[in-house]
């Protein structure tokens, strides 16, 4: 890593892109028109409808941040004036926000499409007012393990190399720390793990396709694939992945996300050597009892 001789600020370094945001915004349209599948979808809005339901307070600005077409469309009896914000069509990941405008933002399956998600988030931030919630919910962790393993097996097998197939996706522990630098408050995560079953590789591909989520890498290959290394691709799912029955499993890990804008009202945490009992004396006294 270069070192920064100056005294003078630097602006932080723009992230490398990944995702092909424009392709992204075209193949999720085109899969609506076809006939979108959302069973994921569907269940993550019911998921949120119950979390929001928990949370005993009235929104008067929400908004739902990149949500695929109107997957949200169940929290519109609780939030009748919730704006559905649509990706830019060309890929442009700044939003239409005013600083301190929207007191909830929510989000259902778009932010790990997102090439820059720490400035996202702090963009969502600066636009809650003090006390405003996000909840959102994206595909992440072990997701697809399955189809990546066997397409980089077919690969190496078939090919002697091995090109991106499937999307990195970001881990639990990394979605905390990133709420906490983006300055929210209350930081909490939780993943939902849906195992899915199929009767072979081939129509889990067809479902990922439906769902507007087939590979938008920019690295991605660009030439077809091979037939035999998909043939092989799909012996290998079924040997490594399939039940007794013979049908294969795909893991979906839907990560789940939510944190605060800081507020005074809010808990805060204790200052260091601010405890009024000792930790040891605790200790000591419990082994005494």
């Amino acid at each position: 890593m270069i070192g920064v001789t100056s005294g003078m600020a630097q602006h932080p370094p723009t992230p490398p892109a990944l995702f092909d945001r424009a392709l992204l915004h075209a193949r999720q349209r085109r899969a609506r028109a076809q006939g979108a599948v959302s069973f994921l979808l569907d269940r993550v809005a019911e998921d949120m409808s119950e979390r929001l339901a928990a949370v005993m307070r009235e929104f008067q600005a929400p908004a739902d941040l990149w949500t695929p077409g109107e997957g949200l469309a169940v929290l519109r009896t609780r939030l009748p004036t919730i704006e559905h914000i649509a990706p830019d069509p060309a890929g442009a990941e700044k939003l239409p926000f005013a600083p301190e405008s929207l007191d909830l933002v929510v989000s259902a399956l778009a932010l790990q499409f997102v090439n820059d998600l720490p400035g996202v988030l702090a963009q969502v931030r600066r636009a809650l007012k003090p006390d405003g919630l996000l909840l959102a919910a994206m595909i992440g962790g072990d997701s697809l393990t399955e189809l990546r393993q066997a397409f980089a097996a077919a690969e190496a097998e078939c090919e002697g190399g091995v090109s991106p197939r499937v999307a990195p996706f970001a881990d639990l522990r990394d979605i905390g720390a990133l709420l906490q630098r983006a300055g929210f408050a209350l930081p909490v995560t939780d993943v939902d793990r849906v195992v899915v079953r199929y009767a072979n590789a081939f129509a889990l591909m067809q479902d990922l396709r439906r769902m507007g989520a087939a590979n938008v890498l920019i690295e991605r290959r660009r030439t077809p694939s091979r037939r035999a290394t998909l043939l092989r691709m799909a012996e290998i799912y079924t040997e490594r992945f399939a039940d007794a029955d013979g049908r294969i499993r795909a893991t979906f890990d839907i990560i789940w996300l939510s944190g605060w804008a800081p507020h005074a009202s809010q808990q805060q945490p204790l200052k260091p050597g601010s405890a009024k009992a000792s930790l040891a004396e605790a200790v000591k006294r419990a082994g005494k009892e």
